[in-house]
C-alpha cells in the first residue's frame, strides 16, 4: 500500500546474514542475526493513542497518524511502502542463568525509517502475532501490559531517562488469554499493539547468542555492524575500535542505571535480553516506582522470592551484566586488558553519576566529599525506616528552610504514624546536619530550589496510577490514559489541579494486582 512519502533503508536486514526460512514456524535459528516474518493480521484495529512528540520527530503529522491506514499498519494488518518485518534472534542470561536462544518472540520490526532530520528510527511492533522465537506463547499481548509499556516509555523520555519510545497503541478487537499470576486462572482480556521505536534494539543477548555457539565470525560482523551504524563516531578508530565501543557500552549502561536510582524506577526484570547496547531502557515489563522508599523492593512475582532485581541492586546486576557481555566479547580480544578497562569504566562513571545526583538532589553545588554521600545514605535509611514515599520526601526537601529547621515539610511523605513516630528524633538530628550543611553551600537558596526541581519529580508513573488509567480503558474509557499522558509530559513541574497524580499510594492500592506486584505476563 501507498503512503505518504518515507524513507526506509532496513539497514540490519540488508548488511546481516538472515534466516534462510521465512514465517513464524518455531525453530532454532543459527547463522542468521533475523528471521523474516509478517505480523498477523488483527480483526479491527483501532488508535487508542498515539505520542504527537515523538511523530513530529519522525516528520509525521496529525493527518496521517489519526488516519484508518496508519491504524492498520501499526496493528499488523498492513506495511507502507519500503517496509520489510523482521524479528531478531538473540539470547541471554534469565535471572543469573545462561537461557540459549530466545529472540522476538512477539515483537516484530517493520522498518528502518529515515527521518527528515536524518536520524534512524527503527519501528518495531510489539504484540503483532507469533515468530519463529515464540516458543509455545502466541506473540500477542495485552491493553493492560500495551498501555503500561506505552505510557512508561513516554514518561521516562520525558523524565530525562534515555529510553526506548512509543509512538502508538493500537486495540487489536480482539482477546488474548492470559494467566496473570501464572496461578491456574486464565481469562480473556482485550488485545493491543504497542510501536515501539529506537536507533536500536540490539541488546546484550543479540552478542551472547552467537558467542555461546562459537560462531566468531558472526559475532565479529555483528559488533563491526554496530559500531558502523550506532556508534559512527568509532569509525575511525581502527584496530582499537571494539575496545573503545565496549567502553561506550559500559558508560551508557552507568548512565542509564544512575537515572533510574534518580527518579525510583525498578526495571523488573534486568536479565541481559533485556539491557540495550546503546543504553536505553528497553521492555518494559514489570515495572514499577518506589512509592515508600525500600531498596529491597522488586515489583516483579516472578522475582519475589530471590528478589534478584530488586531496586537497590540494579546497579551490581548491571555490572554483572556487562560482565557477561564481556565474556562473550572475548574472542574479538588477543587481549582481555581492554574489558577490563570497560567494566572499571562502569564502575568510574556511576560513581560519578551517584555524586551528581547526591549533589542535585540534596541541592547542593557539589558533592565535595565522603561527608555529603553520607549524608545521603543517611538520609535515605531514614526514609526506609520511616516509611516514606521517595518521591515526595525529595520534592517536600525542596521547601525546607535551613534557617527554620521543621519536618512540617516532610510530613505528606510518610505513610505510617507509628513509623513517623520513630524515626522523629533521627529525622530531626538529620535535618539539623542538612541545615548546617546547606549554610557552607554556594547555592543561593533560589539557585538550591531550582536544581532540585530539576533533579526531582513532582509525577512518576506510580503503579497504582496507571491500574486505574487501565481499569477504565477495559472498559473502553482511554480519559484516564490521555490524562496521564499529559501530565506525564511535565514531570518535574507542579500542575494546578493535578494533585491526584502527585499523590501518595493510597491504601487499596498497597497489595492489589496491578498495584503492588506485577507478572511478566503480557
Amino acid at each position: 500500500m501507498n503512503s505518504e512519502p518515507l524513507r526506509f533503508d532496513n539497514r540490519l536486514i540488508q548488511d546481516l546474514p538472515g534466516d534462510e526460512e521465512t514465517g513464524p514456524r518455531v525453530r532454532d535459528v543459527r547463522g542468521a542475526v533475523w528471521s523474516a516474518v509478517m505480523p498477523t493480521p488483527v480483526a479491527a484495529p483501532t488508535l487508542l493513542a498515539y505520542s504527537p512528540e515523538l511523530a513530529a520527530q519522525l516528520g509525521w503529522g496529525p493527518d496521517l497518524l489519526e488516519s484508518a491506514d496508519f491504524a492498520r499498519v501499526f496493528g499488523g494488518n498492513a506495511l507502507y511502502e519500503g517496509m520489510q518485518p523482521w524479528a531478531a534472534n538473540y539470547g541471554g542470561h534469565q535471572f543469573g542463568h545462561w537461557a540459549g536462544q530466545l529472540g522476538d518472540g512477539r515483537a516484530i520490526s517493520l522498518g528502518e525509517l529515515l527521518a527528515p532530520d536524518g536520524l534512524r528510527w527503527e519501528l518495531q511492533l510489539k504484540g503483532a502475532g507469533r515468530t519463529p522465537y515464540s516458543r509455545g506463547a502466541d506473540g500477542r499481548a495485552v491493553l493492560r501490559s500495551s498501555i503500561r509499556e506505552f505510557l512508561c516509555s513516554e514518561a521516562m523520555h520525558h523524565l530525562g531517562v534515555p529510553t526506548t519510545r512509543a509512538l502508538s497503541l493500537v486495540g487489536t478487537g480482539e482477546s488474548v488469554v492470559r494467566d496473570m499470576f501464572y496461578d491456574g486462572h486464565p481469562a480473556a482480556e482485550p488485545g493491543a499493539v504497542v510501536c515501539r521505536v529506537a536507533p536500536s534494539f540490539l541488546r546484550f543477548g543479540s552478542f551472547e547468542l552467537p558467542a555461546s555457539r562459537g560462531d566468531s565470525a558472526l559475532l565479529r560482523q555483528l559488533v563491526d555492524f554496530c559500531i558502523a551504524r550506532d556508534f559512527p563516531e568509532l569509525a575511525d578508530a581502527g584496530a582499537e575500535r571494539h575496545a573503545q565501543w565496549f567502553a561506550q557500552v559500559c558508560e551508557r549502561t552507568a548512565v542509564l542505571v544512575a537515572h533510574w536510582m534518580r527518579v525510583g524506577f525498578v526495571h523488573g526484570v534486568m536479565n541481559t535480553d533485556n539491557l540495550s547496547i546503546l543504553g536505553l531502557t528497553i521492555d518494559y515489563g514489570p515495572y514499577g516506582w518506589v512509592d515508600d522508599y525500600d531498596p529491597d523492593w522488586t515489583p516483579n512475582t516472578t522475582d519475589a522470592q530471590g528478589r534478584r532485581y530488586r531496586f537497590g541492586t540494579q546497579p551490581q546486576v548491571a555490572y554483572w551484566n556487562l560482565t557477561r557481555l564481556a565474556q562473550a566479547l572475548a574472542p574479538l580480544f588477543d587481549d582481555v586488558a581492554p574489558l577490563h578497562a570497560g567494566l572499571a569504566r562502569f564502575q568510574a562513571v556511576h560513581a560519578r553519576c551517584e555524586r551528581d545526583d547526591t549533589a542535585a538532589k540534596l541541592g547542593l553545588d557539589a558533592c565535595r566529599d565522603a561527608d555529603d554521600l553520607a549524608l545521603m545514605a543517611d538520609w535515605l535509611q531514614i526514609l526506609h525506616d520511616g516509611e516514606m514515599d521517595m518521591t515526595l520526601a525529595f520534592r517536600g526537601l525542596i521547601d525546607f528552610d535551613p534557617q527554620a529547621p521543621d519536618v512540617a515539610v516532610l510530613e505528606e511523605a510518610f505513610y505510617s504514624a507509628d513509623r513517623r513516630a520513630s524515626v522523629l528524633p533521627a529525622l530531626q538530628g538529620w535535618l539539623q546536619a542538612y541545615a548546617q550543611r546547606l549554610q557552607s553551600d554556594r547555592l543561593d537558596p533560589s539557585q538550591r530550589r531550582q536544581r532540585m526541581g530539576a533533579a526531582n519529580p513532582v509525577y512518576v508513573l506510580r503503579n497504582w496510577l496507571a491500574q486505574e488509567a487501565i481499569e477504565l480503558a477495559e472498559q473502553g474509557d482511554l480519559s484516564g490514559v490521555h490524562a496521564l499522558q499529559d501530565v506525564l509530559r511535565r514531570p518535574y513541574e507542579v500542575q494546578p489541579g493535578r494533585e491526584h497524580y502527585a499523590g501518595k499510594r493510597p491504601e487499596w492500592a498497597r497489595d492489589k494486582a496491578g498495584c503492588s506486584m506485577l507478572s511478566c505476563s503480557s
